[in-house]
């Protein structure tokens, strides 16, 4: 009883300065509680975040894939060409494309792409978008006419005549979908498209309607074409045909090839401005691309967006090889949402294709997250440092002011570890209500600072609130011992003095 009586007067005798130090801890507290929170927090809202700026995963058809490879042409997510822009290749800003610029020689199948929805980490990906990526003449004159040509060279003399009367030639098409729902064998249905793939796109009108004859055009094509939303252009591709036909090359046994211009009329329902080489296309429902193309069921790339763990040791010696894993390594690095396993495992449900990672995206989200956290890391330190300082001036003071009652109670014959008791006991109270006070501010702070920054909420996870109350508490008894050792190491009648 007397040792709780002395504590209450204690708070009573010398209220302002202890509410100092319990404002003090209150604020670090917060500070503490706030940063760590979001710390833990920030891996998957960082990845959500860069996820709305594109496609962090491409599969391609294995050859292409290999000549990617070994001509360092991959990560090229989002050209409209598959092609990289600049000096190799892509397209002009007038909408012509590149000398290098060829439609595509392999393919998947477009039935195959739902799929992907079937893995283990189904639900990381969050949306995914298949393409056909192939090159037509736009805004051609007489292009109703049909056939332009007959076999062999006389075909493509025709086809260049025509190609001469375009508005714009060699222009870049993407088949894709756009909002399409997808019922899967499980019963569950979802829906994928470039309309979630391309949330940073500018867009004056609306996006096209899958399995229509609708499509949008890039700012820079449609000033070339001199369209707006409600006109229709023309399509006119020439494509090889016949019954020695080979399908894409066009070269049958007998060494003749027959071309012919094939056209599809769209109507322009949006104009999009992606600032990329994007501008410089056109976007339209995968049927249509195929159509023009004469490649039915076809597509050459399918964009993945998903929500990854940022790479570790483990994952980059798995994107290496996965074969050289132990058995450990294997099931940790499997189950664990890498954007290599995610890859591996879309292999293994799309024959034929390979899963690679745009490394640009992968390496962007682990350098952001690792300096965010260190960051905020710092920031916690430095209120707790600031914390313990603030303290042990406070805890000096208070105990100088009470340096009378101090020296009394050690001449009457208390020790000097029942006055350090009495001492920590008071500054325990006070700390322990600023501490609790600041976890609910640091909690409200956090909040705060994830619809800021991120659109919503941050998971205030348990081991955040032990953590932050484990390091006041050191701090606080550190700072406390440090001035009432100082303060003890005086003899009754010194303190008595103030000296």
């Amino acid at each position: 009883m007397f040792f709780l009586k002395m504590i209450s007067r204690s708070f009573s005798r010398q209220f302002k300065r202890r509410l100092l130090i319990a404002v003090t801890v209150c604020l670090s507290a917060t500070v503490s509680v706030a940063m760590l929170g979001v710390v833990f927090d920030v891996g998957d809202k960082l990845n959500a975040e860069l996820s709305t700026y594109g496609s962090n995963i491409v599969v391609q058809p294995k050859s292409d894939a290999v000549v990617s490879d070994l001509y360092n042409t991959g990560d090229s997510a989002g050209s409209a060409s598959g092609s990289s822009s600049g000096s190799d290749g892509g397209s002009t800003s007038d909408g012509s494309a590149a000398a290098d610029s060829a439609d595509p020689t392999a393919f998947l199948k477009e039935s195959d792409a739902q799929k992907i929805k079937t893995i283990f980490w189904a639900f990381n990906i969050t949306n995914f978008a298949p393409e056909l990526n192939i090159h037509a003449d736009a805004g051609c004159v007489g292009s109703g006419a049909g056939s332009a040509g007959s076999a062999g060279t006389a075909g493509a003399s025709g086809a260049a005549a025509s190609a001469a009367k375009c508005k714009a030639t060699n222009v870049p098409i993407v088949g894709t979908w756009f909002a399409k729902t997808l019922h899967m064998d499980s019963g569950e249905s979802t829906v994928a498209g470039m309309n979630g793939m391309r949330s940073w796109w500018k867009i004056n009108g609306t996006w096209p309607k899958d399995d229509s004859e609708q499509a949008m055009v890039g700012s820079a094509l449609a000033a070339k074409l001199g369209v707006n939303v409600g006109d229709s252009v023309t399509l006119d591709k020439t494509i090889a045909v016949g019954a020695d036909d080979n399908t894409n090359g066009g070269t049958g046994k007998t060494g003749k090839s027959s071309t012919e211009r094939n056209h599809v009329k769209v109507k322009i329902v949006g104009i999009f401005d992606s600032g990329d080489s994007d501008n410089s296309a056109i976007y339209m429902p995968s049927i249509a691309a195929q159509t023009l193309a004469n490649l039915p069921n076809s597509i050459d790339k399918i964009e993945v967006k998903a929500l990854t763990t940022p790479d570790n040791d483990l994952a980059r010696k798995a994107s290496k090889n996965p074969n050289a894993l132990t058995q450990d390594e294997w099931e940790t690095w499997y189950c664990t949402a890498y954007p290599s396993s995610i890859a591996y495992q879309i292999e293994e449900v799309l024959p034929g294709a390979v899963a690679k990672q745009v490394r640009q995206v992968a390496a962007l989200q682990g350098d952001v997250l690792n300096k965010t956290q260190a960051v905020m890391v710092l920031m916690t330190v430095l209120s707790l440092v600031a914390a313990a300082i603030a303290v042990a001036n406070l805890m000096a003071a208070s105990i100088g002011e009470r340096g009378s009652e101090l020296a009394l109670l050690k001449a009457i014959g208390a020790t000097d570890g029942a006055v350090s008791r009495l001492m920590l006991a008071e500054t325990a109270v006070i700390s322990l209500v600023g501490a609790i006070a600041g976890a609910l501010l640091g909690s409200g702070v956090a909040q705060i600072v994830g619809h800021v920054v991120f659109g919503s909420g941050i998971t205030m996870r348990p081991m955040v609130f032990v953590l932050v109350f484990v390091l006041l508490a050191v701090t606080v008894l550190v700072a406390s011992l440090s001035s009432i050792r100082a303060i003890l190491g005086l003899r009754p009648a010194e303190v008595l003095h103030g000296r």
